[in-house]
């Protein structure tokens, strides 16, 4: 399987997938025998999903209130202007900043979406002056506090 072509993933795969999304800490041999498979040719086929970029790392989950970090933001950003250029830009700042969990690219009227995490307000106020108001080509910055969390998963429905 070529890293650029999509994979052709049957069921045994997505049960793999499956399995290793739910815990990636699973033993080859419990994961053989939860997806039907001899171990042998269920590390191949894992093998074969990394090599083709399916499976791209594993990583331990943290609770982020656990680690003093309860504060989740919403940052829309609004773009002086919307040119390759200015988004390369804007995207290669913040990849930098360990605050920023995640940002997507977006339609609509704004052209980042963040998600951007910190200790409290106090925080936030000095990531906002700090880092985002510093960026040239930002024209706007709206920021949305999340009361709580109603669902995180990291679990993506592969079948």
């Amino acid at each position: 399987m070529a890293a650029s072509a999509e994979p052709d993933l049957d069921a045994v795969d997505r049960r793999i997938l499956r399995a290793l999304q739910e815990d990636g800490r699973i033993t080859v041999q419990a994961l053989a025998e939860k997806v039907g498979l001899s171990p042998s040719p269920c590390l191949r086929r894992i093998r074969m999903m990394e090599e083709a970029g399916v499976i791209t790392g594993y990583a331990a989950l943290v609770n982020q209130n656990a680690v003093g970090l309860p504060v989740s933001v919403f940052v829309s950003i609004k773009l002086e202007r919307q040119r390759a250029p200015e988004l390369d830009a804007f995207a290669r700042a913040i990849t930098a900043w360990p605050e920023v969990m995640e940002c997507y690219l977006m339609t609509g009227a704004r052209d980042f979406l963040l998600r951007v995490v910190c200790a409290d307000l106090a925080a936030y106020e000095a990531f906002l002056r700090d880092r985002l108001t510093q960026l040239d080509g930002v024209g706007s910055i709206e920021s949305s506090f999340a009361l709580g969390q109603v669902k995180y998963s990291r679990v993506l429905p592969v079948g």
